[in-house]
This record gives C-alpha cells, structure tokens and sequence, in this order.
C-alpha cells in the first residue's frame, strides 16, 4: 500500500481531532512516521514492560500495528499478539503486514466500543497507547476487561500529557479510574516527554 506523505505534526493534530477528510493511508502514514520514534521511543516501550517469551498480549487500539509487531517479537513465535481495533480497515492492514511478515503469533480482534472482545482469561498484558483517551464509560469498560485477564496479569498504559496534545489523559485521572476499575498501580515510568506511562495489576 502506498503511503501518503503529509507532514506528520499536521497529520497526527487532524487524526486526533477526528477529521474525516483522511483515509486509512493517511492514517499509517501519521501511525507509522519515523518522526514518531523520536518521543514515542518504542523500543524503550517494549523493554520496560519486560514481556516474558510465550506471554498472551492484547495491543488495544492497535491502529496500523505501530507497537503490534514489536509486542510480537518480544513475545516470540510461542506466544501471541492480539490486534485490537475497532476500525475493519485498520485490522486488514495488520493482517496484510502480518502475512508479509511471516508473523504467525499475530491475529485481529474487531473489537466493539465497550469491549474488547478478546479470548476468555488469556491475556497476560494488555497494552494501549494513545488510546485511552477515546474510549466510554473507562473505569466500566476495565472492569469489563478482568474477564480476559489471567492471575497476575498487567495493564499498560500510554496516554498523552495535557501539555503535549489536544487529547489526553493526565495520569491522576488514569490512576483515579483504573482503581475504581479494581486495579492498582505497579510501575510509573517518566521516559517518554509526551506521554504519561503507567503499569498496572489487578487489585488483590
């Protein structure tokens, strides 16, 4: 697929704010930018969350599969990468990526708005980044989500700072919520200048 080059700032303000005017291309050319890795510092990402080989993860709002492919390698063939979007078009952009890849620990999930709809008690981390923000009802929809959770599994968080982006998340409001959903904070990691970074585990 050809991707469309718009400067990426521009592109990226356009998607967040909702703006219809832009197709998919245009959206995996804002999602996929090497402008990105400067402050999303993926690698660093991954490495912090240490994913252990075989582990079952849930990529929620997984868009063109930026973090998708990553969470699948340092998964390994054993383990499995669940792509969880709510945009069709997105997740078959995932799959053609992931047939070319040869990455058979990947698959898709059209999730709904309130639920995420993965594999019953078989997720070993779920990860979402700059997502949180879009969704419902939030402390609901994570309590919803204990379901798919196996005994000691975690829940990152990667949201945008106030200061950073036109939509975010401040991490007092992500704490306050994902507690009252039955988690409790972990880890909260301050590499990312503008994101809000935070690990969690469910409650007792």
């Amino acid at each position: 697929m050809k991707v469309n080059r718009i400067p990426f700032a521009f592109l990226l303000l356009a998607l967040f704010l909702g703006l219809t005017a832009f197709n998919t291309q245009d959206r995996i050319a804002a999602y996929e930018s090497p402008e990105r890795a400067v402050w999303q510092k993926p690698d660093e990402v991954v490495a912090a969350l240490k994913i252990r080989e075989g582990s079952q993860i849930a990529d929620l709002g997984s868009g063109s599969g930026y973090f998708t492919f990553r969470l699948a390698d340092a998964t390994g063939p054993s383990g499995k990468v669940y792509a969880v979007d709510v945009n069709s078009e997105m997740n078959e952009y995932v799959n053609g990526r992931a047939e070319k890849g040869g990455y058979q620990n990947v698959s898709t999930v059209l999730a709904a708005t309130d639920d995420p709809r993965l594999p019953q008690a078989g997720i070993d981390l779920i990860f979402s980044c700059d997502s949180y923000h879009h969704l419902e009802n939030r402390t609901a929809y994570f309590k919803n989500v204990k379901q798919y959770l196996k005994p000691g599994a975690r829940v990152a968080i990667i949201d945008f700072k106030k200061e950073a982006f036109h939509h975010y998340t401040e991490s007092h409001i992500i704490k306050q919520e994902m507690e009252a959903a039955g988690y409790k904070l972990e880890e909260e990691i301050d590499t990312l200048p503008r994101q809000h970074f935070l690990i969690f585990s469910i409650e007792g």
